[in-house]
């Protein structure tokens, strides 16, 4: 069987009964309201009571549709028809793959005819059918904004990661200040996962109210009376420097009252290294896993501080299995400027991995983000690297830039970004409200498989 992930469309004559193809897409509110308001269709079928929304067959179709249309067989596809059978409703926050397979092909009409399945994060099935085609009769390629429209398939990214963990014992994880709806659902979310064993510090009567109202089941967590946020911080802090935590996973408290506990003297926490803030982001259309940093913590990083951002990112893609990770270093340009500060600081990143100074680890730079990520724009520049186009890192000049970048990647691209900050004991889990639970799923996979590499590095050097 072939699987087609080209970026062009299929002829009639290049289809083969077997080829298949297949987009993952993590169901939105906002796009079952949009459903409903183009249908006009507002009944509990699809709109459902108590602000969720579900939905059962027009956007389980529109899946199938986006496929046929603008990937396998693609443009100049004529969509005949489609029988479809839906099993249960799409709810918002489902991930959701589409698959459709070549059953057979007709010469005497060009019409191919396709099996379409549909399944969710657990791989059941949420839908089955048959979809009717005219296959394109001419070769074209699709156009960026047809790519941009798809979701790549994102089996093999974070599920690979989560996977790493499966059979390993849950990390004991003091949470500070879960008193919030969003807080408390990711602990919960991240303890049925398996991945941690929660620690929540807090004000007990909140958390316990707020649970009450959630229907969450405190009785299997562990609960520990902090008056308030700052107060909360210094006790999942001080777990953490006991060793009774392995982790931190930052509540509804603001981030920088979690982060000045674990930096202040005295805390235990504090290593000879800077922290940073990695976001391990999922993109479509990228092949692999890619480690942006530092966009959160370190606003204008100095050549010194850079070095520790890279080593720290270095150490956390060793921990995904990366024994020698490609490090972009990033700037504007792909040449030296000394009009540019960040091109100078990349150059001088480059040549002490050269000299070791930077182990485990190919970095090259300055590099611009076209080059660092295309193999096809550093050709036409005549580029000769060993990072273009397969970096598994960026390095980026200053939080600015980092931001920007990531929060172009999460809106434009659809990309997502799992966070975790590094560098100091105990790595801290960082979600927000606005991630889907398979991004929190996932920085707790990524903090937990970094807190073991970490713990079996200093365990081979003692």
């Amino acid at each position: 069987m072939r699987t087609m992930s080209t970026a062009t469309n299929c002829t009639f004559e290049e289809i083969a009964v077997g080829d298949s193809a297949s987009l993952t897409r993590t169901i939105k509110r906002e796009d079952i309201a949009q459903f409903a308001l183009l249908f006009g269709e507002f009944n509990p079928t699809y709109v459902g009571l108590a602000g969720t929304l579900t939905i059962r067959n027009m956007l389980g179709g529109a899946l199938v549709s986006a496929i046929l249309g603008t990937r396998f067989p693609g443009p100049g596809t004529v969509y005949v028809g489609q029988s479809l059978q839906f099993l249960r409703q799409i709810a918002a926050g489902d991930a959701l793959t589409t698959t459709v397979t070549v059953r057979e092909k007709h010469a005497e009409t060009g019409a191919v005819i396709l099996d379409c399945v549909c399944v969710d994060s657990t791989e059941s099935t949420v839908m089955t059918g048959v979809a009717e085609v005219i296959a394109p009769t001419e070769k074209r390629l699709l156009r960026p904004e047809e790519l941009n429209a798809l979701r790549a398939p994102r089996r093999e990214r974070y599920e690979q990661l989560m996977a790493r963990c499966q059979g390993l014992e849950p990390a004991a994880t003091a949470v500070a200040y879960p008193c919030s709806e969003a807080a408390l659902a990711a602990v919960v979310e991240a303890a049925g996962a398996g991945l941690i064993r929660p620690i929540l510090v807090g004000p007990k009567a909140k958390i316990t109210a707020l649970a009450r109202h959630l229907e969450v089941d405190l009785a299997k967590f562990e609960l520990v009376d902090a008056p308030h946020s700052q107060a909360a911080a210094e006790t999942a802090v001080a777990l953490a420097k006991s060793g009774q935590a392995k982790l931190l996973m930052k509540g509804s408290l603001h981030t920088d009252e979690l982060l000045a506990e674990i930096v202040r003297k005295g805390s235990g926490l504090r290593t000879e290294r800077r922290i940073s803030h990695c976001f391990i982001m999922d993109v479509p259309h990228y092949e692999k896993p890619l480690i942006i940093t530092d966009a959160a913590i370190n606003i204008y990083p100095a050549l010194e501080d850079k070095i520790d951002i890279i080593r720290n990112a270095v150490d956390l893609a060793h921990a995904f299995g990366l024994k020698k990770p490609r490090v972009a270093v990033l700037s504007a340009v792909e040449t030296v400027n000394p009009k540019i500060a960040s091109t100078l600081d990349a150059a001088a990143l480059s040549k002490m991995a050269d000299r070791g100074q930077i182990a485990d680890a190919i970095i090259d730079g300055p590099l611009a983000l076209d080059n660092a990520m295309s193999e096809e724009a550093a050709d036409i520049k005549g580029l000769s690297s060993p990072v273009a186009g397969r970096a598994d890192i960026l390095v980026v000049p200053d939080l600015e830039a980092g931001n920007i970048i990531y929060k172009y990647m999460s809106v434009v691209a659809g990309a997502d970004g799992a966070g975790v900050v590094i560098g100091a004991k105990a790595p801290v889990i960082l979600t927000s409200r606005a991630d889907s639970i398979r991004t929190r799923l996932a920085s707790s996979a990524v903090a937990m498989l970094y807190a073991r590499a970490r713990q079996a590095a200093a365990l081979a050097e003692g």
